[in-house]
């Protein structure tokens, strides 16, 4: 995989699975509407960091 940009479509799943996905990618992944994940998981961005499995998310 080599990355590129997800739209969150507003639907904290989508950006969850995405940022996920970015573990994958040799590329960032850039996604938009990463706010969703307020839904269910306020902290996930900040847990993604804290784990240093973030490298290749772009918010």
């Amino acid at each position: 995989m080599s990355g590129g940009t997800a739209d969150g479509a507003n639907d904290h799943r989508i950006v969850m699975m995405a940022a996920i996905s970015s573990l994958l990618c040799k590329e960032p992944v850039i996604i938009t509407g990463a706010e969703a994940v307020s839904k269910s998981y306020p902290d996930f961005f900040w847990d993604l960091k804290k784990l240093e499995l973030d490298g290749n998310v772009r918010i």
